[in-house]
């Protein structure tokens, strides 16, 4: 995984098995904190992959200087875009995930959480004030009059996932087995992770590329069948999708066409 950072499959007379360890010491205390919310979130029958208990109890140990736990190996394929039903089951799963998230009694205790602090017209104007000059002008000034338009309120903030797209989200047939990789959880709005995770949602480990409309649609809908949006929250929705894109257009060479599917998102508000 890295130079601090790896894991390992290991072989166990009952089942295969996942060895993940970090010898990067100011991690730990996250890692620790994460290991408990899946615990959590398992015993609250949400799909994740919890650690595995040592007989004493603890899911996430610290040996010879190393941060360790041990889970059992998820059988499934990661999620399949071009699947309406799958992608559908992707946002049921998220939108449970996030009702489960918000309610989280320990949240407090995670360490390197850090709540939005401004509301999102002024963060997204403030991105909009240093973006790169390879994001085309007709797309900011696109993006900018969908920030105006939109409801300037602070949404509340909540604990989330932090990358739910398809290289963490293992299926079996049209069912979500797991969602796995928390450890980019963070406080934002749910709208925000709804949003960013339905641009990003057919990304694995290679050649990035974005979904197309008719796929974010069928994962809003999953969403939204179990638990809506706010009427605020759906006003964003556009607003977010949007910026989304924007920031996934690269400086250079676009071979899977992110700069084009951004354009496409933005045309209907571009008056050039």
């Amino acid at each position: 995984m890295s130079d601090r950072n790896a894991l390992a499959w290991v072989s166990t007379p009952d089942d295969r098995m996942i060895a993940k360890w970090s010898v990067a010491p100011e991690r730990f205390p996250r890692l620790a904190a994460l290991a408990r919310l899946t615990v959590w979130l398992d015993g609250r029958g949400l799909p994740v992959n919890a650690p595995v208990a040592t007989p004493d109890g603890r899911h996430q140990i610290e040996v010879d200087g190393a941060s360790l736990c041990l889970q059992r190996e998820v059988y499934g394929d990661l999620l399949d875009t071009t699947d309406e039903e799958e992608v559908r089951a992707a946002g049921v799963v998220l939108a449970r995930l996030h009702a489960a998230l918000a309610a989280y009694p320990d949240a407090g205790r995670v360490p390197g959480l850090t709540t939005r602090s401004t509301t999102l017209t002024t963060e997204i104007a403030g991105w909009l004030t240093t973006v790169p000059d390879h994001i085309p002008a007709t797309a900011r000034d696109a993006l900018r009059r969908l920030v105006a338009d939109a409801p300037d309120q602070l949404l509340p903030s909540q604990l989330v996932h932090g990358d739910f797209r398809s290289a963490n989200v293992l299926c079996v047939g049209s069912k979500v087995a797991a969602v796995i990789d928390f450890e980019e959880a963070r406080l934002d709005h749910r709208v925000v992770e709804l949003a960013r995770s339905a641009v990003l949602l057919g990304t694995r480990f290679r050649d990035w590329g974005p979904v197309s409309a008719e796929v974010r649609s069928w994962f809003l809908d999953g969403y939204q069948s179990t638990s809506p949006l706010s009427p605020i929250e759906s006003d964003w929705w556009d607003v977010l999708v949007a910026w989304s894109s924007l920031g996934m257009v690269p400086a250079g060479e676009d071979p899977t066409g992110w700069r084009s599917a951004a354009l496409r998102q933005l045309r209907p508000h571009d008056r050039t």
